[in-house]
């Protein structure tokens, strides 16, 4: 996003954070009803253009949602896109990515509050690495022929009783309307905000066999100490890696297992 969305965005955050901190509101509730406003967004073109239009005034176009979205959400999420629209937004789809954006931070601030925010991180990164290593299942998860009724029952099946309500709500709203990304990069996105709920980075630590608790608590602070921030864990066991840990953070990647090594021994060796 450029500068007028980056701004735009920071104020709805803010705004967001007020609403979910008063005990009146229900994020999960909110959740969903941001998630309907950003379907809605994302199929009418021309209307997500009129209330971007910087050509109108702000309070007009949020006069305008206030009547489109009245008895079709509450109040706090109608006043919370019509705060939006008030906003300058260097695109009109910077406003619709912005909007869901909410919708998932709202939906991990109802987890959090239910001190479930954990399991859920956790479950969206076991899901992400489920769906990584069974083609079959992606491409079922992400077959453009396939209806949202049918991709939302393989996900029932999957993650019902099974995953937190909240992690199921949030990956059926990611496979059921993609809006053009990657079922890869959805996840991730979730993971990141997920993290930033408690102002964290997410680590993928990949070793031969389970850290145990001491382990992983050192892990964690050195981590924290080399980034400048807490970080959460995402851990994954891959015997392939023969011995030590590899761990990622963003595009990072710090490399410390004996499969490393041997290849590394391997290429100075063909040089």
């Amino acid at each position: 996003m450029n500068g007028a969305s980056r701004e735009a965005l920071a104020a709805a955050r803010e705004r967001l954070d007020a609403l979910t901190d008063s005990t009146s509101v229900d994020a999960a509730k909110l959740a969903e009803e941001l998630a309907a406003v950003t379907a809605l967004l994302d199929r009418e073109v021309s209307l997500r253009r009129v209330l971007t239009d910087p050509a109108q005034a702000g309070e007009a176009k949020a006069e305008l949602a206030g009547r489109l979205l009245s008895g079709q959400v509450g109040g706090p999420a109608a006043d919370l896109v019509s705060g939006m629209v008030r906003s300058r937004w260097s695109q009109p789809r910077d406003l619709v990515d912005s909007v869901e954006e909410l919708s998932a931070t709202a939906e991990l601030t109802a987890a959090q509050q239910t001190g479930s925010l954990d399991d859920v991180e956790d479950e969206l990164f076991r899901f992400g690495r489920i769906v990584e290593s069974s083609p079959a299942l992606r491409s079922a998860l992400t077959d453009r022929s396939a209806t949202a009724t049918a991709k939302t029952g393989l996900l029932a099946g999957l993650l019902g009783g099974r995953a937190n309500p909240a992690t199921e709500r949030l990956v059926v709203r990611l496979v059921t309307r993609p809006r053009g990304r990657s079922l890869e990069a959805g996840l991730q996105t979730l993971s990141r905000l997920a993290a930033a709920r408690r102002d964290r980075m997410v680590a993928v630590v990949t070793s031969a066999v389970p850290l145990s608790d001491g382990q992983k608590q050192r892990l964690g602070a050195a981590l924290a100490r080399l980034y400048g921030h807490s970080m959460h864990l995402n851990l994954d066991v891959d015997p392939e890696v023969l011995g030590g840990i590899s761990v990622r953070v963003g595009d990072e990647v710090i490399n410390g297992t004996v499969a490393d090594r041997l290849e590394e021994a391997e290429r100075r060796l063909a040089g």
